[in-house]
């Protein structure tokens, strides 16, 4: 057996955590095991879940201790002697790699899911750290074409140095069910509302600011809208105050954190994504897996088209642009829902195929470092 150390740096309830945890659920892990080395200040951990696949989960003071986070986390990688680190921390991964390389593993990959935005304060520190973060690792993999020319350059991805393993999840599961959908709308009250869901971090790159505006846009056309937003983050007080500003308290509902988000993909009507950037986000998978005409801006990678029911707007488009576009395209679109997640499938974006895809790259990596030592 394979044992990797997942470096999932902190890990709430999102699409790193999806992302790494539905490849974990699906590979073969008579023959690949994964340890998770997580930052203290995570709060989305599934330690439960992680324990019953096998792995184990250790945890390391934050990146703002960050003596004290260096020397935990070489501790584990030198005690443990993995033959494989895997990194998830975009340009962070400089650290992890620099660790993995002192403490002797032989494989080190660093994994690309995110990008930036230069009107974004945390994408200062990632455009510092990029041309570094690379720098100890030898392999490089990202979730998205996009997201891999982002952090190792098209130079990188042209040689063929950077290998893409799509966003993933689990399509059945994550299929339409229409009887799910008529018991969560009756539980709350949503059988006669057309429902706008978001489902992220309430943060800068979600622009969940400028979904409040396209909403109100929409509510001015379709009486019955409703908006449903399900996260955490700094910009909530923000965005209730402008929903207030607005005075449509009424018609935005704020769930908060949730962990059981399935039920909603199917009660919800339409899905709304404008973030300012994304790697491949796993929502816009989930979302068009349930038969959700789902709106991206173009600032996310087409990549993430898995079926009929992406569409992208830019965002250079005002909030009334927006909300027109959106209300006409569900007005024209004859939706099927029960057919999106064959699409899903049809696509690439099924976690099983991919799953084992990544096994056989890591065997392939271990049977080839280990002939040349």
């Amino acid at each position: 057996m394979i044992r990797i150390a997942i470096i999932a740096g902190v890990l709430h309830s999102g699409g790193k955590r999806s992302l790494i945890m539905e490849y974990f659920r699906n590979i073969n892990r008579s023959k690949i095991q994964f340890d998770f080395i997580c930052d203290s200040n995570s709060n989305g951990i599934p330690f439960e879940e992680i324990e019953s696949l096998g792995g184990k989960v250790y945890i390391v003071p934050p990146y703002k201790h960050i003596i004290a986070h260096l020397k935990q986390t070489y501790r584990i990688l030198k005690a443990n002697k993995y033959p494989v680190v895997h990194a998830f921390d975009n340009t962070l991964n400089l650290f992890p790699m620099m660790l993995a390389r002192m403490a002797g593993v032989k494989i080190r990959i660093s994994e690309s899911i995110s990008k930036g935005d230069k009107n974004e304060k945390k994408t200062l520190v990632k455009l510092i750290l990029r041309p570094f973060s690379h720098l100890f690792a030898n392999h490089y993999m990202a979730n998205s074409v996009d997201c891999g020319i982002w952090q190792f350059g098209k130079g990188a991805y042209d040689m063929g140095k950077v290998d893409i393993f799509k966003t993933v999840i689990n399509a059945e599961d994550n299929a339409f069910n229409q009887e799910l959908r008529d018991a969560t709308r009756k539980i709350y009250g949503w059988e006669d509302k057309t429902v706008y869901g978001f489902i992220g971090r309430y943060v800068p790159q979600k622009n969940p600011l400028f979904l409040i505006d396209i909403f109100n846009e929409i509510r001015k056309i379709q009486d019955n809208a409703i908006l449903v937003m399900i996260g955490f983050g700094e910009l909530e007080e923000e965005i209730m105050r402008k929903v207030k500003s607005y005075e449509i308290e009424d018609k935005v509902v704020n769930l908060g954190r949730r962990d059981d988000i399935k039920q909603f993909y199917s009660s919800f009507d339409t899905f709304l994504l404008p973030s300012l950037y994304e790697g491949m986000p796993v929502v816009g998978i989930e979302a068009q897996c349930a038969g959700l005409p789902t709106f991206f801006s173009k600032n996310i990678t087409e990549e993430t088209t898995a079926s009929e029911f992406a569409h992208y707007i830019d965002l250079a488009q005002p909030a009334e642009n927006w909300a027109k576009y959106i209300v006409e395209t569900m007005n024209n679109q004859g939706v099927d829902r029960n057919k999106a997640y064959r699409q899903i499938i049809t696509a690439g974006f099924d976690s099983r195929n991919e799953a084992l895809r990544l096994q056989q790259y890591y065997e392939e990596k271990v049977r080839t470092t280990t002939r040349h030592t």
